[in-house]
């Protein structure tokens, strides 16, 4: 018999060698069991199942404890640490962790997962046998996937990204008593920032689609987001001096974003509710609170301060 690392095998106790361990047998090869991978006592005879894995010294070793994933299968492990120039190490439930590549991993670093966050990897063969972990993708996901069912239309969910991109965040919502989970993308437009792969997060089931899969959205419902972004508006110009600020109806679209984190039709819904509630007023690209407008001084024209204003910003 031939030992494969990352596979499961039953093997026969041949000698017990004080003080690490016993040799099991392998046909033409004995792999050492150590005292410490030990999970039950036996004794020279016993037949035991093991995994197979490459000690701190890349010999092959045994143990009886049980891994989360074995060669070829797929799992949900959690961050255990992070090395700037390997990648991540996965816990996989044996006292030692399982690396996966930094070549694995999305190029733009805002998008690598923290520690604690959890990913879903292949275990797998590095080109000299050692054993490493691959992200697992929409084919890998398909077989345990279920359609999600129309009900779910604006439902919150759960949502762990397994994907993420510029483009959009590719993820697997949670299923609950459904199964496994069901298929999920935010697209950029629905972001309300980046998400890192393996990360969990919240949102609004925004499309249940004919093939089951779902879009979701981190941005509350029109009438709901509405009067949220206009309480966080009302907040900043509180804080403010003077209660201006130089966003208006006619701001870039990319300066709102950046600045409130929202976008341009939401930024004027806010606005528009404020100013029907009587709460603000505008004048020349500028916003003032209405208790506190503040207007610009003698000689100085709206364009002069906000020019001032962006300085000191």
């Amino acid at each position: 018999m031939s030992l494969i690392a990352g596979t499961t095998v039953t093997l026969e106790i041949v000698r017990e060698v004080s003080p690490y361990g016993f040799f099991l047998n392998a046909g033409d090869e004995d792999v050492m069991l150590h005292y410490t991978e030990l999970t039950e006592r036996v004794k020279t005879g016993d037949k035991v199942e093991v995994f197979i894995f490459f000690d701190t010294e890349d010999r092959l070793a045994a143990t009886m404890k049980k891994p989360f994933l074995t060669l070829g299968e797929m799992a949900l492990l959690e961050v255990a640490d992070i090395h700037p120039r390997l990648g991540c190490f996965l816990e996989m439930g044996l006292g030692r962790q399982l690396l996966l590549p930094l070549s694995e991993l999305p190029e733009l670093k805002d998008l690598h997962p923290m520690v604690g966050d959890r990913v879903f990897v292949m275990m797998e063969h590095d080109r000299q046998g050692r054993l490493r972990a691959k992200l697992s993708g929409e084919l890998e996901l398909l077989p345990f996937v279920v359609p999600a069912p129309e009900s779910w239309m604006g439902k919150m969910v759960s949502a762990r990204v397994y994907r993420p991109l510029q483009m959009g965040t590719f993820v697997l919502v949670d299923g609950g008593v459904l199964g496994f989970g069901i298929l999920g993308m935010v697209h950029s437009s629905e972001r309300s920032r980046l998400l890192r792969l393996g990360e969990l997060f919240e949102a609004r089931v925004s499309h249940v689609r004919e093939d089951g899969r779902i879009n979701i959205s981190m941005t509350h419902r029109r009438e709901v987001g509405r009067d949220v972004d206009s309480a966080a508006l009302l907040e900043f110009l509180h804080a403010r001096p003077g209660g201006g600020m130089p966003y208006s109806d006619s701001t870039p679209p990319d300066v709102i974003k950046q600045r409130f984190g929202i976008s341009k039709s939401a930024f004027k819904r806010a606005l528009g509710k404020l100013l029907k509630e009587g709460l603000i007023t505008q004048k020349e690209n500028w916003t003032y609170l209405a208790v506190s407008e503040e207007a610009p001084a003698e000689g100085e024209t709206a364009t002069t301060k906000e020019s001032t204003e962006k300085t000191t910003e």
